[in-house]
């Protein structure tokens, strides 16, 4: 299989935040695999080795006291040059993805939670001072640094996308700077890295890189309120949701302005749902509101009671939120 075909593989990457490392990866690897390969033919013709027969049952032949100190020094001397090499070459490697070469277009503030993620993005690419909250899907502009500003809001949890970056923990009460940059449009996964509880393994995100215009269009949809609900099963789905979800849940443009879960201003533009647990459509979003302790254990949200048409009506509404 091909490495770049892995969704979580850190051997073909695509972004300066985390090229060096890669190369350095596969440098190492390289010399490691060499070492191996030279230690194991001077065993092997030291095992074949035919050595001259001496006479005499144990008799030893004499030999200087300095006659295999040159290999020593000569194994060490190319030993030390090798590992001064490989040394300086991680330290370039580190200081390279230290910081982006240009600075960087714009900051997202990352919130890891219990069991996703909540994505902030500052106003400064607005041109202003406006600011929308997302959740799980981190759109960034191919060929520009985005400066990460990474904390923890329950746990330690660990941001990870490995072909764009390594990872940097998210820690409460501390707030971690990092930067993110991918050369090429697509569609990066990212994975809590760090045991953080019975659905670390559901905890994921998705980094959507896309061209400048794409990213600009996106920005600015996301930075509209919520439409106001039609006519039909969505507007008794609209109050629905007031009555059920508005406590945990926000939704720009209404009273809905709860905190403790995603923002749900725009959520039909997000590709995933339950970070990244299930597909973003009609038949899994009602049955993550009526089942959400199937398909995610010890979620933070609880199982809605509605009957089956009120379940209809609120999909209905939540399904204008795009």
């Amino acid at each position: 299989m091909n490495p770049a075909d892995t969704p979580m593989s850190y051997l073909v990457t695509a972004g300066p935040a985390a090229d060096p490392v890669t190369r350095l990866n596969w440098g190492l690897i390289a010399v490691s695999l060499a070492v191996v390969a030279i230690i194991a033919a001077l065993l092997l013709g030291a095992v074949l080795r035919r050595r001259p027969h001496r006479p005499g049952f144990g008799a030893v032949e004499r030999t200087s006291a300095n006659s295999g100190l040159r290999w020593i020094y000569i194994g060490t001397g190319i030993s030390s040059v090798v590992l001064a090499a490989c040394a300086i070459w991680t330290l370039l490697a580190l200081s390279a993805v230290t910081r982006p070469a240009v600075a960087p277009a714009f900051t997202v503030r990352v919130t890891g939670l219990q069991w996703w993620w909540r994505l902030r993005y500052e106003g400064a690419e607005a041109g202003g001072n406006a600011a929308f909250l997302t959740a799980n899907e981190l759109h960034i502009p191919v060929g520009k640094p985005v400066r990460l500003e990474l904390e923890g809001g329950d746990v330690i949890h660990s941001f990870w996308v490995p072909r764009l970056g390594g990872k940097t923990d998210t820690i409460p009460g501390l707030t971690n700077v990092s930067w993110i940059q991918a050369d090429r449009p697509g569609v990066y996964r990212g994975q809590c890295g760090e045991y953080c509880g019975a659905q670390h393994a559901h905890m994921a995100m998705q980094v959507v890189a896309e061209p400048e215009p794409a990213f600009r269009a996106w920005w600015q949809a996301q930075l509209a309120a919520a439409a106001p609900a039609a006519p039909g099963p969505a507007l008794p789905g609209a109050r629905l949701v007031q009555q059920h979800c508005a406590v945990c849940h926000a939704i720009r443009g209404t009273d809905a302005d709860g905190l403790l879960g995603p923002d749900l201003t725009h959520l039909m533009s997000r590709r995933t749902i339950a970070a990244g647990t299930l597909p973003n459509d009609p038949a899994h979003l009602a049955r993550w509101i009526a089942h959400p302790q199937q398909v995610k254990p010890e979620a933070r949200m609880p199982a809605v009671v509605l009957s089956d048409s009120e379940l209809r009506d609120v999909v209905a509404y939540l399904t204008t939120l795009r």
